[in-house]
């Protein structure tokens, strides 16, 4: 189970990953390429050019984590972008795992309120 609580970020890794890098070498390429600090507890996900397999990585207290999805069928909506890494929030990391594409989903704005009236 992915840890999807308040402070945890998830940073997808745009453009298409070699699905036979494991631990150590999706590792290495969050921290040498894209210059992000791993032992965070954030998620970084990567998927790869047929877009049918979503690999999450993540550090949990004292070792990383690998956690893999691979589609049958159909394929993830994964996004063309110039950026190397897009910032996701939780819900819409869930909704590219169940098949939507986050780009394109529009629920209700969240609202903040300083006092009540």
């Amino acid at each position: 189970m992915l840890p999807l609580d308040s402070s945890v970020r998830v940073f997808m890794v745009l453009g298409h990953t070699d699905m036979r890098k494991a631990i150590n070498g999706l590792s290495v390429m969050v921290a040498d390429h894209l210059d992000l600090n791993v032992f965070t507890g954030n998620l970084f996900v990567f998927c790869n050019r047929s877009r049918t397999i979503i690999k999450v990585l993540y550090w949990d207290h004292n070792g990383f984590c690998l956690w893999q999805k691979r589609l049958e069928k159909h394929r993830f909506s994964w996004p063309k972008s110039v950026q190397e890494v897009l910032e996701l929030g939780h819900r819409e990391l869930r909704w590219l795992l169940d098949g939507l594409d986050p780009s394109h989903v529009r629920g209700h704005p969240a609202l903040h309120y300083k006092m009540m009236a």
